[in-house]
């Protein structure tokens, strides 16, 4: 089974979707999705579906849902299968065996070895098939360790491969409820921390001026991300836009006094600070102490 979740929701069992178009179900299967090959609770199921204000019919209509993923995954085993009908769905929302072998030693998996009924919940198993999530947790991972230690041509590489998994907003197609809003948050923070770090691996290769178009439209989605306006200021500066760096700095302090009632951080004005003591044709270059605040040096 393939998963994208990172972007429109997408899952494939043989190549051929079983995404339903209804959105509760869509909403069931997202959540198992994002959780392959875990447990998710009957209760987390029950939260994202009605927020807190389950019908008595609750648990039988999270069973009719799961029934209707069962026929969709059967639909896909049977049409992914060359030698003749598949598995069906099953008529009931228990557990299952084990699966059936054919031919030379081939394991038949059916719906319900794929969409399982476990103690207290529901399990996806993937059956080691792809997930986008899990890859990008993986590229992001490398690509940190990678910054660690100083291989920012790695960490750059990595960690735009790991961002490249990312077609739009998480699950940005499903209707989420109290979980899959929790979860697409805790996403989007990941990506921003990734795509942080990626650029702070450019502008340690002196890809400034390649940065400028990108943080454009950066800082002005995240009105208030510190960091990010701060690289801004950064490649400005070093591509000799002294003044430029400067208001951009000012429109973040403005931006952050008018909404949140803050002041810039302390790194951030000792950047500013730099920027302003510099000559306009004196880079300013980033570093981070031990304590792990970027700081800057003239």
């Amino acid at each position: 089974m393939d998963i994208d979740v990172l972007g429109a929701l997408a899952v494939r069992e043989n190549g051929i979707s079983i995404t339903p178009t209804a959105p509760k179900p869509r909403q069931v299967l997202a959540l198992l999705a994002l959780h392959a090959d875990q447990v998710v609770p009957v209760s987390a199921l029950i939260e994202e579906l009605w927020a807190g204000e389950p019908p008595r019919s609750a648990r039988t209509t999270l069973q009719t849902y799961v029934l209707q993923l069962r026929a969709l995954i059967a639909g896909a085993l049977e049409r992914g299968t060359a030698t003749g009908p598949g598995p069906g769905a099953g008529d009931d929302d228990t557990p299952t065996g084990t699966a059936a072998g054919t031919g030379a030693g081939r394991v038949v998996r059916t719906a319900k070895d794929i969409l399982v009924t476990l103690p207290g919940g529901y399990l996806l198993s993937s059956g080691g098939g792809t997930l986008d999530v899990r890859e990008f947790d993986r590229l992001a991972g490398t690509g940190y360790r990678a910054m660690d230690a100083g291989d920012f041509p790695g960490a750059a590489r990595l960690l735009r491969e790991a961002l490249a998994l990312w077609s739009g907003p998480a699950f940005a197609d499903v209707q989420g409820g109290i979980q899959l809003d929790m979860e697409t948050r805790r996403l989007e923070e990941t990506r921003l921390c990734a795509l942080d770090q990626r650029i702070e691996a450019d502008l340690r290769l002196g890809r400034h001026r390649e940065l400028l178009a990108e943080l454009t439209v950066l800082v002005t989605r995240y009105r208030t991300h510190e960091n990010l306006h701060g690289q801004f200021m950064l490649a400005l500066h070093r591509s000799g836009r002294r003044g430029e760096a400067l208001d951009v700095y000012q429109r973040l302090r403005a931006t952050l006094v008018r909404e949140l009632g803050l002041e810039p951080s302390i790194a951030l004005r000792r950047l500013q600070r730099s920027i302003l003591m510099a000559g306009p044709e004196s880079p300013a270059e980033a570093h981070a102490e031990p304590g792990g605040e970027r700081l800057v040096r003239v």
